[in-house]
C-alpha cells in the first residue's frame, strides 16, 4: 500500500507535468519542449559536454547533436573547446538564450496565472512555501 507521502509526491509530479504541458499548449508555441528544457539546464548547470547535456535533457546524443545545432544557429547557445580535453566541446547558454528562456517563462506564468487567480492569501502562502521547498530540493544532476 502506498503511503500518504508517496501519494503526495506522485500527485505533485503528475500535477506539475500537467500544469507545464497545459501552459505550453495554451501559448501556441511550436518550440520543442526539449529546447526549453535544455536552455533551463544550461541556465543553471553550464558549461556541459554534449553527452552530459543529452543525459540531463533526457534525449539521445544524436538528438542532442541536432538540437544543439539548431540552438547554435539561433544564437541560443555557444560551443567552446573543453580546456580539459581538446577533443570535446562545452556548451553554454548565451545571453540571447537567457533572454529567450526568461521570456518563455514569463509567457508560461502569464498563461497559467488565471488558474490560480481565486486563491486567497493563505493559499498563496502555502503555494509559495511549497514552491520554495521544491526549488531547494531540486537541481539537474549530471553523473558519469
Amino acid at each position: 500500500m502506498e503511503s500518504v507521502r508517496d501519494q503526495t509526491i506522485e500527485t505533485l509530479l503528475v500535477s506539475v507535468n500537467r500544469l507545464i504541458r497545459t501552459a505550453a499548449q495554451a501559448t501556441g508555441s511550436t518550440t520543442s519542449s526539449a529546447v526549453w528544457r535544455t536552455l533551463g539546464i544550461l541556465a543553471t548547470d553550464a558549461p556541459l559536454r554534449l553527452g552530459e547535456l543529452a543525459k540531463a535533457s533526457r534525449v539521445a546524443q544524436p538528438t542532442m547533436t541536432r538540437l544543439a545545432a539548431g540552438m547554435l544557429a539561433d544564437g541560443l547557445i555557444s560551443r567552446t573547446v573543453d580546456p580539459d580535453d581538446s577533443r570535446g566541446q562545452l556548451i553554454e547558454i548565451t545571453e540571447a538564450g537567457r533572454t529567450h528562456l526568461a521570456e518563455w517563462r514569463t509567457t508560461l506564468t502569464r498563461t497559467i496565472g488565471p488558474l490560480f487567480a481565486d486563491l486567497d492569501d493563505d493559499q498563496w502562502d502555502v503555494l509559495h512555501e511549497a514552491s520554495a521547498l521544491i526549488a531547494s530540493r531540486t537541481r539537474t544532476e549530471i553523473t558519469a
